[in-house]
């Protein structure tokens, strides 16, 4: 492990340290020595929660397999987005090609599910043999009259960073097509949040006492018919700007639409989101309904945080998240409970959000792109982190070396945007950190935790 981690340098840094040098944004790479999800990946789960879509992935069965349902992403409305569809390409259709197949499945699929629009991905197999998915798509989309959007979004031409781009360049495709007829000039489209536990529900809310109208949540409990009028809207918020800031990019060059990043994880970052597009409209009005929103949410959340406080200072946490800008907002979130962060990284950050990162992070914390299992434990033994915070590949780490952990990816099923959302992130982690069964449960060292997976390998 020492040899591993010391080939892996170039990824790690620790905060104070001089110069900087974090290698990050590297392409996908298969094995052990990293963690990326692939672009099929990164461009799936950006348009998987649109409800009213098709999502048919063009390929074998696996890929699909791979990214079924991987968000808690819910619907008000349809779940058509909740299957998943394959054209299931086999040896024969390789030789001879898919396009037949796609086209007949697309036909069979709209004709069953009467979609209000489809996107078809392309895998790493379809950009070997070359199937031409922009005629099929075309052809498909003349006879059945609803959009049909072909994914560029082949595994092995880059990293998770490139699948945001795809889905950002489908998403275009759509946007400008529809009617902007009655919409507000205090409008906005939320962009990058995927309504993971009903989040966007909270935010929505919480705009519309503002006196702000939201004409389109991309995507997060999304429509295709609120997509294609989004260029109607008068500014673009952006909560995950790794996903759909190309996106915005793209309506800005478009339709003049100005956009800002915001975020919804902690109260500090949720009240300056709210207070910066009510600043952006400049509306009294609207300005005097935040301060009192915020007062109002404030003194409901803050009192009970306290006592989460009291017993969380000092601890130590860990966090390692899909894209670096949540990580961000985790930071101060862990500083409102006192707690101190020590590790943090991600799968898809850049170097300059990495030292955005260093500049907030206390000196000696551990900052890391795209860990693998075993650095992460090595990090997290060195630590003695008390939790870390991640996804669902990160859980049986934490477990498996006795420290408590907090999903903040995909599956989860909390709120824990908003304000509410704080306090769902704060009582999750008081019962993680707290937990009795730490009391019997010793910490695995890391050494011994790769004997045992080693040796799990060798039997199996």
């Amino acid at each position: 492990m020492e040899a591993l981690l010391a080939d892996r340098q170039e990824q790690v840094h620790r905060t104070g340290e001089q110069p900087f040098t974090l290698v990050c944004n590297k392409d996908s790479l298969a094995g052990a020595v990293s963690q990326r999800a692939c672009v099929f990946c990164g461009s799936r789960v950006v348009l998987y929660p649109i409800a009213d879509a098709l999502h048919l992935v063009h390929g074998p069965i696996g890929c699909a397999v791979y990214t079924w349902d991987i968000r808690g992403a819910l619907s008000s409305g349809p779940e058509l987005h909740r299957l998943s569809f394959s054209t299931d390409l086999q040896e024969r259709d390789v030789i001879f090609g898919g396009e037949e197949k796609l086209y007949r499945a697309l036909i069979e699929l709209i004709d069953r599910h009467s979609p209000k629009g489809a996107f078809v991905y392309s895998t790493c197999i379809v950009g070997i043999i070359g199937d031409d998915l922009e005629a099929v798509c075309r052809r498909v989309e003349a006879e059945k009259g609803i959009p049909v959007i072909p994914v560029q979004s082949e595994g092995f031409k880059g990293n998770k960073r490139d699948g945001y781009t795809a889905a950002c360049n489908a998403m275009a495709r759509i946007i400008g097509t529809g009617d902007t007829a009655g919409i507000s000039p205090y409008s906005i489209n939320i962009l990058g949040d995927f309504n993971l536990a009903g989040e966007i529900w909270m935010i929505r809310e919480y705009f519309e006492r503002m006196g702000v109208q939201v004409v389109a949540n991309i995507t997060g409990d999304g429509r295709i018919a609120d997509l294609a009028r989004a260029h109607g809207a008068a500014l673009n918020v952006v909560q995950c700007s790794g996903s759909t800031m190309d996106l915005a990019k793209i309506m800005e060059e478009r339709y003049a639409i100005p956009s800002i990043r915001v975020s919804y994880f902690g109260i500090e970052d949720m009240a300056q989101s709210l207070y910066d597009v009510a600043e952006h409209f400049g509306d009294p009005e609207m300005l005097e309904k935040t301060r009192k929103l915020v007062k109002e949410e404030l003194a409901r959340v803050v009192p009970q945080l306290q006592k989460y406080r009291e017993v969380l200072a000092g601890k130590k946490a860990a966090i390692y998240v899909g894209g670096s800008f949540k990580a961000f907002s985790l930071v101060k979130a862990f500083r409102l409970l006192d707690m101190q962060v020590v590790m943090v990284g991600s799968q898809t950050g850049t170097e300059q959000e990495y030292r955005e990162l260093a500049e907030i992070t206390d000196p000696g914390t551990i900052i890391v792109d795209d860990a693998n299992p075993l650095e992460l434990t090595s990090f997290l033994e060195e630590k003695e982190v008390d939790i870390l915070v991640g996804g669902v590949k990160e859980r049986p780490i934490a477990y498996k070396l006795g420290v408590g952990f907090c999903d903040h990816n995909h599956e989860r099923k909390e709120a824990l945007a908003g304000f509410q959302g704080m306090l769902n992130f704060a009582e999750e982690v008081y019962s993680s950190v707290m937990s009795p069964v730490w009391r019997f449960a010793m910490r695995t060292k890391a050494k011994d935790l790769v004997t045992e997976t080693s040796k799990t390998i060798v039997k199996g």
